[in-house]
């Protein structure tokens, strides 16, 4: 072990910077990974961990006790569990937490299939359509202004190891983003565009999913080159915005065959 330490204070300087990357992953460059199964992802994908946190329960649990043997040369901290739960955020965390240096962006822009974020406000929401893309191979995902943020512990845990898995761009100029992309760009719309299961999306697509309440853009809306609704039931009004992209990237995926 190259480092341990023990924090039982919320005075404790540590603890305190501990606090603001939690709270601000972004302006740290760093992101709080938390709970058993995305720490063990990162172990198991040579993800580079800068410190292991865990809680005084989560030591006496036989899961994290197994993961921290395999990560013996990482340096660690213990802290008091209500402190581990300050910084979770969760009211029942499992325990341990990891400290990761945030991806640096790719350079450039997708060349293949990519969903566009317009403002999706909620880290629910977003998570899962983190974790929805990986699912079905869709190598890219862009947010730009409005997003909630990608590194955050909610999000973090909705995407359940997907960001590792993706190419992650944040605060994107949403009109450069389908100047400079070559795939076919379709505006998700809740009414008003031809039927999903009608286009042809055998060929690179950009999607651009809006925000949980007002939707896309007007503005991108227009610049899209196709607009697509899913045909719903009648009496129903639309989707969840994390629903309706899973159903838009899986007839994709179901028109060229995947399996």
């Amino acid at each position: 072990m190259s480092d341990m330490r023990h924090i039982s204070s919320r005075d404790n300087p540590h603890f305190k910077a501990l606090r603001a990357l939690a709270d601000d992953p972004r302006g740290h460059g760093r992101a709080l990974v938390d709970g058993i199964h995305l720490v063990a992802t990162c172990i198991a994908r040579g993800i580079g961990i800068k410190q292991l946190l865990v809680s005084e329960s989560g030591q006496k649990n036989p899961e994290i006790m197994v993961l921290l043997q395999g990560a013996a040369g990482i340096a660690r901290v213990t802290l008091r569990d209500s402190l581990f739960r300050d910084l979770s955020g969760v009211a029942a965390p499992t325990g341990v937490a990891a400290v990761i240096d945030i991806p640096v962006p790719p350079a450039g822009w997708p060349s293949g299939d990519a969903v566009l974020l317009d403002a999706v406000q909620d880290a629910g929401n977003v998570g899962a359509i983190l974790r929805t893309a990986a699912a079905a191979g869709v190598g890219d995902v862009l947010l730009g202004p409005g997003c909630a943020g990608v590194w955050t512990p909610r999000v973090l845990r909705g995407g359940q190891g997907a960001h590792f898995s993706l190419a992650i761009r944040e605060q994107v100029d949403p009109a450069a983003a389908l100047a400079a992309c070559h795939a076919t760009s379709v505006a998700t719309v809740a009414r008003g565009g031809a039927n999903l299961y009608e286009l042809d999306l055998k060929g690179p697509i950009l999607w651009l999913v809006g925000n949980e309440g007002a939707g896309l853009s007007a503005e991108l809306v227009a610049a899209a080159r196709l607009r697509a609704t899913i045909p719903l039931a009648a009496g129903t009004e639309s989707l969840n915005v994390a629903a309706a992209t899973a159903v838009c990237l899986f007839e994709a995926s179901r028109q060229r065959g995947v399996r």
